[in-house]
């Protein structure tokens, strides 16, 4: 992205015609593309296009507009909004455009790019020279000391011959690895970084059921209402009913090879304690530190509302690439509610009609989107991995039926409702079993005859039956 940059320097490709906040509108001298980059500013701020008008282009700027005045110039950068996808992800603490938060001191400073890894990683060779490889298969391995191994692959949309390829050793992440040529002698240099658009899901060979459930160590959950590995669930709570405490704790426990915990606009001091607490905990199952597996995206409430709407995208594009590598990866978004109020400020910004309220009419479709890219798949390269999403829902005064609520229902199959009254209580995690479901219970049914339980089906639903009878005993009484 620096590269692209400073290219683009000299370079009007549209000018600032209107500004209203993290949204402004400009004269075009050569066509966009939706969903193209923009570099606006003499700073250079990242931007994305939205809308196109005519002569005109809406840009959805991802930091701070303040300073930005008519006149302005804006250069595109011909590809859309994209993240570098490598080996030094894991480990590491971004913000919502994936810019390393860990070497930009107290605060980003504006214009700085998500540029191309240029560290240096332990490369080990497992392709030859002469052998061809299709889209996914795998080149090589970057074995770092502070995290799992990882694998190098061929982008999506190349294949081809080996014509080259480095020997073992430590090399940059943005130098070429491997040389492809394919059927056309077109040569196609393979890094072990590689840019992908965050909107565009990343393909697979095809989805596939679900095996088994993803184990979250919380009984309630794994008894009652089991995730399957590769599924989608929601957790809604009012306030103080402890979702960012069982988003934290799942992180922790589960049994997901790799954790992507994303927080979209919730409040600093929630995400203060994450980048303090996970650095000293211990993987439970290796013993090793807990953020060998682990990536944070930290886009907090006073971040620039534009990036933390796309902090959601920027998550699942990193989760789908170590479910590409045969992962089971387990994203944790908190809170979900923020980025769909995040939406919802910018529509009134672009003046579109707003629907149930205030929220832009186009809120489920965003959700479904979202949701929709969880899946237990076979990858390009054969292998088999799953991406399995866990939500937290903010509903106001604890109100199920408002939309956000409403909308993620439809998509999703676990639905673990948090209770203030329960939380009052002191009960840990505050699910309440008689208002949470799971539509995963008969595909892991078989999975739990194969491990010597086959009746946990009828066992479960005799528990709940019996605390529906209390519930019906409470309301006579």
């Amino acid at each position: 992205m620096s590269n692209v940059a400073d290219s683009h320097q000299q370079r009007a490709d549209a000018t600032i015609t209107w500004i209203s906040g993290p949204v402004l509108r400009a004269s075009v001298a050569r066509p966009f593309s939706i969903n193209e980059a923009a570099l606006v500013g003499e700073q250079q701020l990242l931007g994305e296009v939205i809308r196109l008008d005519g002569p005109y282009a809406v840009i959805q700027v991802y930091e701070d507009t303040t300073g930005l005045r008519p006149g302005d110039i804006i250069s595109g950068t011909g590809t859309a909004l994209s993240v570098p996808l490598g080996p030094g992800l894991l480990g590491n603490i971004f913000d919502g455009l994936l810019r390393p938060l860990t070497v930009q001191g107290h605060y980003v400073a504006p214009g700085i790019s998500n540029s191309l890894d240029t560290n240096k990683w332990p490369f080990r060779p497992r392709a030859r020279v002469g052998e061809q490889l299709e889209a996914g298969q795998l080149i090589g391995v970057v074995k770092r000391d502070d995290a799992r191994l990882q694998h190098c692959l061929v982008p999506p949309g190349v294949s081809g011959t080996v014509i080259d390829i480095v020997q073992t050793g430590h090399y940059p992440g943005d130098v070429p690895v491997c040389v492809l040529r394919d059927e056309e002698a077109v040569e196609h240099p393979v890094c072990m970084v590689q840019p992908w658009p965050v909107r565009k899901p990343r393909p697979v060979q095809s989805r596939i059921p679900v095996e088994g459930p993803l184990f979250t160590g919380q009984r309630i959950l794994d008894c009652l209402f089991p995730l399957a590995c590769g599924s989608r669930a929601a957790m809604p709570g009012g306030f103080g009913t402890g979702k960012t405490v069982l988003q934290e704790t799942l992180a922790k426990w589960c049994d997901a090879d790799v954790i992507v915990y994303v927080g979209c606009g919730e409040r600093g001091n929630e995400m203060a304690g994450v980048l303090h607490e996970f650095p000293q905990l211990e993987d439970p199952g290796t013993g090793r530190p807990l953020m060998e597996r682990t990536v944070i995206i930290a886009n907090t409430s006073n971040m620039p509302v534009a990036a933390r709407e796309a902090s959601i995208y920027t998550a699942v594009t990193v989760a789908e690439y170590f479910r590409d590598q045969g992962l089971r990866v387990a994203l944790m978004a908190d809170s979900t509610s923020r980025w769909a109020e995040a939406l919802r400020e910018v529509s009134g910004r672009l003046g579109e009609l707003p629907g149930e309220a205030g929220y832009p009419a186009y809120l489920s479709s965003r959700q479904a989107d979202f949701y929709e890219r969880a899946a237990h798949v076979c990858t390009l390269g054969g292998a088999v991995g799953s991406l399995s999403i866990i939500g937290a829902v903010s509903p106001p005064s604890a109100d199920f039926s408002e939309p956000v609520t409403t909308h993620t229902k439809r998509y999703v199959r676990s639905f673990w409702a948090l209770d203030a009254s329960r939380a009052q209580a002191r009960f840990y995690p505050a699910i309440h079993p008689l208002n949470s479901y799971s539509q995963d219970i008969e595909v892991l049914a078989p999975f739990w005859s194969e491990v010597g339980n086959p009746q946990w089906p009828v066992q479960r639903r005799r528990f709940l039956g019996l605390l529906e009878e209390q519930a019906k005993l409470e309301r006579m009484a």
